[in-house]
């Protein structure tokens, strides 16, 4: 809700003009009425099961047989372990950006990327940006770090107990390897950190997952490292909880900076004069420029990094390849670079710090993602670096080609051509 005066009193003209008091007190008020009947079978994905969720939903034909069509209903057991209260698939499209070629460490060649999105006009930006990187003989890209990190919170009595406890803790960090690498055949845990605020004490436990991207494993991990604690610990904690909101689970933060979730990815490249005025239609200066002015606006904007659109790229390779989209919100923290150089050439580079991707798990394993990952020549185990340097030259490939086209001033013109075209 606007704050300043005249906005709080053109907001609300907006919203109760044709209200009266009575009638927004039977809106608002909560209602005591009847709740129609809840969802049942949860964890089932069975077509009976389905059949009665779906006699629950009203204008249920038309829908049902758009979501639940024969294809689907033939892979329900497919869906079981990913969803609850199983209806049906959505449909998004795919479209193909690249080739793509990769320099890395893990990722070696050229790659057709598969981008589900609904935005037009995305895929074909990334999909240019690629191409730029390609013809300038690829980007580099590196794994500069690893880990996926949960961390416990604790509540003491006083800071007398809190040290007791890190003390104890310290020494105790052979015992918590037991203990969490019992609950998993990949995941090791790597290290702590402890952070104190007061009488409250966060343990901050870093794992490597292998090739998964690592959210549950972690949380069963620390869980299993906190049941330990819980029975010898030296000074019990008033009450304890196994994430305190201190990883970054989900969320961008600032600590994305210091350290890494998931996997940090670093990816640059060379672009030449010709090749910008052949395929960008600008220059390396005025890039160079947007980028600068770009940049300061996101420090004025208290931005979390400085980057154009790295969410856009990364959303639709997450949704396609089965990864956990929400993680786009912490994923797409970074940094972009662009400098142009004496020769009039471009030096550009991305910084991920928190690239949550793994090939094995989660929704790698539903039919049309792992379709995907296997287009990309990435599904399975012994994938997962190779999959998080690819997503950051996606990245890279992104910001030059947004970049390029705001410094021209083809923007707009991009977009009313493709995402309001008129189509057959």
């Amino acid at each position: 809700m606007p704050t300043n005066s005249q906005s709080v009193g053109a907001h609300l003209k907006r919203m109760f003009e044709d209200a009266t008091e009575e009638t927004l007190r039977n809106l608002l008020s909560s209602k005591t009425t009847k709740l129609p009947p809840r969802v049942p079978g949860a964890s089932l994905s069975n077509p009976e099961a389905v059949e009665r969720r779906w006699k629950l939903l009203p204008n249920s034909n038309q829908c049902r047989d758009e979501l639940f069509d024969p294809k689907t209903r033939e892979r329900h057991a497919a869906y079981g372990g990913n969803i609850e209260n199983f209806i049906g698939t959505v449909k998004i499209p795919v479209g193909i950006a690249g080739p793509l070629r990769v320099n890395g460490l893990h990722a070696q060649g050229d790659y057709y990327l598969p981008l589900a999105t609904t935005e037009a006009a995305l895929v074909a930006s990334y999909h240019r940006g690629a191409i730029v990187i390609s013809e300038s003989g690829g980007c580099t890209a590196l794994l500069l770090a690893e880990g996926v990190s949960r961390a416990p919170g604790f509540a003491f009595k006083s800071l007398i107990d809190v040290g007791v406890f890190i003390t104890w803790a310290l020494s105790q960090i052979d015992a918590f390897k037991i203990e969490a690498e019992a609950t998993t055949r990949h995941g090791k845990l790597a290290d702590m950190r402890v952070t104190v605020e007061g009488n409250h004490v966060y343990l901050n436990f870093e794992f490597l997952t292998g090739d998964a991207a690592g959210q549950n494993m972690v949380t069963i991990a620390t869980q299993a490292i906190c049941d330990f604690i819980k029975v010898h610990t030296p000074v019990t904690p008033d009450y304890f909880f196994v994430e305190s909101n201190f990883s970054g689970d989900k969320k961008a933060s600032a600590q994305s900076f210091q350290s890494v979730r998931g996997r940090k990815i670093s990816a640059e490249v060379n672009l030449s004069a010709e090749l910008i005025a052949r395929r960008l239609h600008t220059t390396a200066r005025a890039m160079e420029n947007y980028w600068r002015m770009s940049a300061l606006g996101g420090v004025l904007s208290g931005t979390i990094g400085v980057q154009g659109h790295y969410a856009n790229g990364l959303a639709a390779l997450y949704i396609a390849t089965g990864q956990d989209a929400a993680c786009v919100s912490e994923s797409a923290v970074g940094i972009t670079r662009f400098e142009a150089l004496p020769d009039n050439s471009l030096y550009a580079a991305v910084t991920l710090p928190n690239l949550i991707v793994g090939t094995v798990g989660g929704g790698t394993k539903l039919p049309s993602q792992s379709a995907c990952l296997e287009l990309l020549g990435l599904n399975g185990t012994g994938h997962a670096r190779a999959f998080a340097e690819v997503a950051a030259a996606l990245a890279l490939a992104g910001e030059i080609s947004i970049i390029a086209a705001l410094s021209a001033h083809q923007f707009t013109g991009a977009h009313a051509k493709l995402a309001r075209g008129t189509q057959p």
